[in-house]
């Protein structure tokens, strides 16, 4: 792109999430000078979305907590919002989007930051309006209305997904008071992510709070009544009486309007560890994307970090720079007063270790594959989170059994 790098012509930046706004911000800090525009498809400024589920949701905290950068802040960087604006097209030949008022913006620089959409489930009345997914700030608001009418009414609710959003959501309504079931299709919570000792722990400590918790359920239907939800019903014959339903089961990459360009999908946008595309104008990162590694797998993240950094590898690549992501992957979890923290990627995990006490205050557990460290999952132990990344970051392995040996000085084994 070296117009725009040379501070000509435009970048236009579809989506003003976390990963669009990283991108803007470091395009203006690399030093381009062209003009910036962020496409916002919400009527609301860019904002912090993992309260939602959380602080947000509980009521613990207001609309301007939320705010990740106000339009006055962005126009000081001479970047502009545009909010409430829907991309329908991209037209590489033209080099232009086409916007949903009928007008179209032509970029020297394409960023794709479009996002995910939550799942929903093909069950007879899962279209009703109290059957809802959380992914935006509208979208939480309607849960929390949705809550609210529930404890006016005495009336529980349901949530599907033993996931994280399903599994904060419910201890938000927990800690309201409200009575929860959560609906699990799997054998166990977190399955994907977690080691079983962990996933046993988090559904001790649902169960503990008051959390039904139905595992391996199997959902025949939503049962309505004047349009509403008023019951799950499950294959087994059981039925769940709800005033409000809640989805927790997955996202799905926003990948049509690559997919209509001509752009390599799969699961999301396919990139490079740089965050380009196969077209050298058009660059995209954060939940959208599937990222290829050296050995030509793709990875999805969806997660705080990986959405800035990568958003800040897509600026630094539209600047002609290689700036790969090559940082250890990490995420967090608050349910109750616990605080999960995980580093690098446990899939395919065959041994674990547990450091510190399951029944204490806080403990890890360490992810193996061969004797090699994967991951580290650690509950209200940020110090062993922040050890966890130094050891992945730096390709050190303790053993299984150092790493169940609390008087074993893991941080010793990064010392030269």
């Amino acid at each position: 792109m070296s117009e725009s790098a040379s501070g000509a012509g435009q970048v236009v930046i579809v989506g003003a999430g976390q990963a669009g706004v990283m991108a803007a911000e470091a395009l203006r800090n690399g030093g381009y000078a062209g003009a910036i525009t962020v496409l916002g498809d919400e009527p609301h400024g860019p904002y912090h979305r993992p309260p939602l589920s959380k602080a947000w949701l509980a009521g613990e905290m207001d609309a301007a907590q939320l705010v990740m950068r106000a339009p006055e802040m962005l126009a000081r960087k001479q970047i502009e919002l545009r909010t409430g604006v829907t991309v329908w097209a991209i037209d590489r030949t033209a080099r232009a989007v086409h916007l949903s008022d009928g007008s179209a913006l032509n970029y020297t620089g394409l960023v794709l930051a479009t996002g995910a959409t939550p799942r929903r489930l093909p069950l007879p009345g899962g279209d009703a309006p109290n059957v809802l997914a959380l992914r935006s700030r509208g979208d939480a608001q309607a849960i929390a209305e949705g809550m609210a009418k529930c404890a006016a009414q005495g009336l529980p609710m349901v949530v599907i997904g033993g996931g994280f959003i399903g599994l904060e959501v419910a201890a938000t309504a927990r800690k309201k008071g409200l009575p929860v079931t959560v609906l699990e299709a799997a054998p166990r919570l977190l399955g994907r992510v977690l080691a079983p000792v962990l996933s046993d722990w988090y559904a001790a400590l649902h169960r503990g709070h008051g959390v039904e918790l139905v595992l391996g359920a199997q959902i025949s239907a939503i049962d309505t009544s004047a349009g509403q939800a008023v019951a799950v019903l499950l294959a087994d014959g059981q039925r769940l009486p709800c005033g409000l339903v809640v989805l927790g089961v997955g996202v799905l990459a926003n990948d049509a309007l690559a997919r209509d360009a001509g752009l390599a999908v799969d699961r999301g946008i396919v990139v490079d560890a740089c965050g380009r595309t196969a077209d050298p104008l058009i660059v995209a990162a954060g939940d959208c994307t599937a990222r290829q590694r050296a050995d030509g797998s793709l990875v999805r993240l969806e997660s705080v970090q990986n959405a800035t950094e990568q958003g800040r590898c897509a600026a630094a690549a539209l600047l002609g720079q290689d700036r790969p992501f090559t940082a250890t992957p990490w995420f967090w979890s608050d349910q109750y007063d616990k605080k999960l923290q995980m580093a690098g990627l446990s899939m395919g995990a065959d041994q674990w270790a547990v450091r510190g006490d399951l029944a204490g205050t806080s403990f890890s557990v360490y992810h193996f594959r061969a004797g090699r460290l994967l991951a580290v999952d650690s509950v209200n132990s940020a110090k062993d989170h922040l050890l966890a990344r130094k050891l992945l970051d730096a390709a050190v392995s303790p053993t299984p059994a150092q790493a169940g040996d609390l008087a074993c000085d893991l941080a010793g084994l990064l010392k030269p």
